[in-house]
């Protein structure tokens, strides 16, 4: 196992980003992701509920406001994307001006996809309500290209569409989190942009997603990260938010809960799997972070997994 830790340790630190994110948004995910073009011309105003998952609109012509319940607005223009990360209550409306019966149509790409909040990733805990994303010249390419792809596919529908957009879908909550976290890692944020943009840090992260059942240490991964095991755990969890050992039983069980509802697996081999040496150590655990038992877990969450439903509100 030393030699894998060592390769893990020594991969390209943006692959060891890659790869936590994708772990987070794979485990995190839930029903199918929805999408919808909205095209609107004088006067109008959308109002939309709270929801269960993350919500995005991008603007793909004209202009508008994004309205929150606190009062703040914030102005919207060609080629801006928004995420609201918790599904939080919000409108959009044009921009109100005097003649805003004249004013030009503004088309809106919204959409939505649905996550499990029972049990949310730090990470996606800890986004703001709203992450707006202006254009910028040369920021974010592979967003903005996945944009123009989507917009493509919702003009002009042809044969193989629901699976392009499906796929396209995927790739825009990839690409919206990326370059929220390259924006926060770029003015010097502290959290989780700083942990996936620290290469001990990710490092430390990808070895524990990619082996959870391996028995880490603090001194080991300290090690492994040429630290010692004080500075290491310091250094982890200034950034992380938790000590290792902590946010690996929380994974650990994350994963363990997630084979519970997708799989017929046995309690014994998913105890296996994420690290615990017994059934018994590893449903005392689950139910500490979880509240019941993994066999209750599963009776109660099989099959919960739904389409993702995310409308407009009346009126």
């Amino acid at each position: 196992m030393g030699a894998d830790v060592r390769r893990i340790f020594k991969r390209s630190h943006t692959l060891a980003d890659v790869d936590v994110l994708s772990d987070v948004i794979t485990s995190f995910r839930a029903g199918r992701p929805f999408a919808n073009r909205e095209d609107r011309a004088g006067v109008w105003h959308i109002p939309f509920a709270s929801f269960a998952g993350a919500g995005f609109h991008i603007v793909l012509s004209g202009s508008c406001r994004l309205l929150t319940p606190d009062g703040s607005q914030r102005t919207l223009s060609v080629g801006d994307v928004v995420l609201t990360p918790h599904g939080a209550q919000h409108a959009l409306e044009n921009l109100g001006h005097a003649d805003a019966e004249a004013d030009s149509p503004t088309s809106l790409l919204c959409g939505a996809y649905q996550l499990d909040q029972t049990h949310l990733h730090p990470l996606l805990a800890t986004l703001p309500d709203v992450i707006h994303l202006r254009v910028r010249f040369g920021r974010h390419p592979a967003l903005h290209s996945a944009v123009s792809l989507l917009g493509t596919e919702l003009r002009n529908p042809q044969q193989g569409s629901v699976s392009a957009l499906s796929t396209l879908l995927d790739l825009l909550l990839i690409y919206m989190l990326r370059a929220w976290l390259e924006d926060e890692s770029d003015r010097g944020a502290p959290g989780w942009s700083a942990a996936l943009a620290d290469p001990v840090i990710s490092a430390a992260l990808s070895a524990m997603h990619e082996n959870p059942a391996h028995a880490w240490t603090v001194e080991e991964l300290g090690k492994e990260a040429n630290l010692s095991r004080a500075a290491f755990a310091r250094r982890f969890t200034t950034l992380v938010g938790e000590p290792p050992l902590t946010y690996l039983t929380w994974w650990r069980l994350s994963i363990a809960a997630r084979l519970l509802k997708e799989s017929g697996t046995s309690l014994e081999s998913i105890a296996r799997s994420v690290g615990y040496g017994s059934q018994y150590a590893f449903a005392n655990a689950f139910k500490r972070v979880h509240g019941t038992s993994p066999g209750r877990y599963r009776r109660t969450h099989t099959g919960d997994q739904q389409p993702t439903q995310w409308h407009p509100s009346p009126g």
